[in-house]
Parts: C-alpha cells; structure tokens; sequence
C-alpha cells in the first residue's frame, strides 16, 4: 500500500470518527468530564505511586480528596447562589418595571413620538380576544416543560455516572494509554509518542494554569463588588470568573452586568465608577500578572484565534465543543507546527528552481 493510500484511508478514518462524534455528542458529556477530572487527577496518582502506594489505594485518596473538595464547595456556594438567583430575578423585574413605566415614557417624550397604551393591557386584551390559540400556545409550553423534565432527569443521570466512570477511568489511566501506545504502527510509535508528550505538556500546563487565572479573577471580582456593596456581587463575579475563559469577554460581560445591577439598585451613576474600577483592576492584574505568570505562551493561539475555536467548537458540538475548543486548538497547533517542520525539511521546499536556459542568437 502506497504513501497515498494510506493518507487517503487514514483521512477517511478522522472524518468517520468526527461525524460520529458529533452524533453522540448528546450522550458524551459525562464520559468527557470523566476523562478530563481523570487526566487531572492521573499526575497526582503517579506521584503516590511514587511515594510506595499502590495505585487502587492512591487512585481512592485522589478520588476522595477531588469528591470531599467538592461537596465543600458545592455546600459553600450553593446556598448563596440559589439566593442571589432569586435575588437576580427580582432584581429583573424591577428593571422590566422601571423600563416600562420610566424608561419608555422619558424616551417617547424625549423623542416626541405620541403616547401609547399600555403594553400589558394590550397583551391581556389580545389574549382573551384569541383565548384558543391562548390554549395552544399553553399546550405547547406545557410539552416544551414535560420535555425539560425529562433533560433535567437525563442530567441528573449524568452527573451521577461522572463519578463512576471518572473512578475507573483514573484506575486503569495508565493501562489505557499502554494499550493506546502498543497499537500504533512500529515505524511511527516514537514520533508520535513524543508529539502526544508534548502536547500533555502544553494541555497540562494550560489547563492548570487558566483555571487558576478563573479562579483569581473570579475572587477579585466577587470581593470588589461586595466591598461596593452590591447584592449580586457572588453570582456576577464567578460569572465574570467563568467567562474569562475567553479573552476580554469576562471584562465585557462582568462590567456590562455588574454596571447595570449597580445602577439599578443604586439609582445613582456614581457606583458605575466603583464598578470600572473593580475590573478595570482585574483585567489590570490578568494582563500584567496573572496571564504572564500562571498561564504564559502555553498555547500560544493568538485571541482571535481562541474566540473563533469556542464559537467553531460550540458551533459544531453545542456545550461539549466548548469545553474541548481550547484542548483541541492546542493539540491542533502541535500538529501544524511539526507539519511545518516536516515541511521545511522536505525536497519540495528545499528544492531550487531550475537555472533559466539562456539562447545565444545567431549573431553571437
């Protein structure tokens, strides 16, 4: 079999394994989750190994430690963000109110349109003027909810089975990647052995250290809006934490949300100043520290090229593309650039052009 042949049925093989991922991707997400609180969590075992414990009995003090971290936090934070949630609802409603009965008016006045009726006057009216499409409608929404409840038990189901499978998974990790390695063609093995090392080391090093970034910023956000004062500040500044993932989008989003809850309760324009302030100093710290120290060149994907990844990856996969956007750019980028090296050493790039023939005329 040819070199062409095989890069033709090894093309095939990618495109067969990314339609069919992209079919199951409904169904993997707790199976991806377990693999990556495995990946995390393989090092740590290792090093117990290291250390003279078996790796059953180190894989369970991993396993233990990463649950008992857990419920801590989930006991911690879930309580006050059931409670900012309601808060945040309420907080809407007042917005929709003071949109309705302050922001309009002073807009139409300002812009001299003529008054209107009232919107949720007109909306009963037309309810109880088509009181049957009322009822479809109410039907539809009544499926939609029946359907909701069946994803929120098919959630639950996931969640409980990450566990299970992050267990096993972190047991045999090794065994796994042995089998994974004994499987690749004689010729290639050590090529490809050391590309996949590096990229654990890219994989490792990033995920590390951006989830530390998160975390930072999410507690410098948080803190800031409390020591302002605003209600909201734990839910708006984890969310601000969380959207950091991509750049410049934690800033975006946190300072356009937090500006608006501030306004909002405050009813005054001085706190939005607080409000710049507090992520003007984050996105300060993650420029200048955070980024630099934690996280580095790791990837080295210039931001454009991180934002076009997660929306490309949400675009394809849904949520499960997000997750993996980042990972996959990065080992992506690997393979490119070691294509380019195979490139620059090849005949095709080294080879020169052909010395232009030069025809001597008749009267030379």
């Amino acid at each position: 079999m040819n070199r062409q042949l095989q890069a033709f049925w090894c093309l095939l093989a990618l495109l067969f394994l990314a339609l069919l991922f992209h079919l199951l991707s409904p169904v993997l997400m707790p199976f991806v989750v377990s693999a990556v609180l495995a990946y995390l969590g393989d090092p740590i075992a290792d090093r117990l190994e290291e250390r003279g414990m078996g790796r059953s009995a180190a894989v369970v003090l991993v396993f233990f430690v990463f649950t008992l971290l857990g419920a801590i936090l989930l006991l911690i934070t879930l309580p006050l963000l059931l409670e900012q949630t309601q808060l945040l609802v309420q907080r809407l409603n007042d917005a929709f109110v003071w949109v309705q009965h302050t922001g309009l008016p002073a807009a139409r006045a300002y812009l001299d349109l003529p008054e209107q009726s009232n919107t949720v006057d007109s909306a009963k009216k037309v309810i109880s003027e088509n009181w049957d499409a009322a009822g479809g409608v109410f039907v539809y929404l009544w499926q939609k909810v029946s359907g909701s409840s069946m994803a929120v038990l098919t959630w639950l189901a996931n969640i409980t089975l990450v566990p299970v499978v992050t267990f096993y998974l972190l047991r045999d990790w090794d065994v796994l990647i042995e089998k994974l390695r004994v499987l690749l063609p004689r010729r290639i093995e050590r090529r490809t052995v050391s590309i996949a090392k590096e990229c654990d080391e890219i994989l490792g090093a990033f995920a590390l250290g951006q989830l530390m970034v998160m975390c930072c910023l999410g507690a410098v956000y948080t803190v800031g809006l409390w020591m302002l004062g605003l209600d909201l500040a734990l839910v708006l500044g984890l969310a601000a934490g969380l959207a950091s993932i991509v750049p410049y989008l934690g800033f975006i989003f946190g300072i356009v949300a937090a500006g608006l809850a501030a306004f909002f309760q405050f009813d005054s324009l001085l706190p939005l100043l607080g409000v710049a302030a507090v992520f003007g100093v984050g996105q300060l710290l993650e420029s200048l520290f955070l980024t630099p120290t934690l996280v580095g060149d790791k990837i080295g994907l210039h931001p454009v090229m991180v934002i076009f990844a997660i929306m490309a990856g949400g675009q394809l996969f849904g949520f499960l593309g997000v997750l993996l956007a980042l990972p996959v750019a990065a080992v992506i980028k690997v393979m490119v650039s070691h294509l380019h090296e195979y490139y620059r050493a090849s005949e095709w790039y080294a080879e020169s052009e052909p010395e232009p023939v030069e025809y001597l005329s008749d009267n030379e």
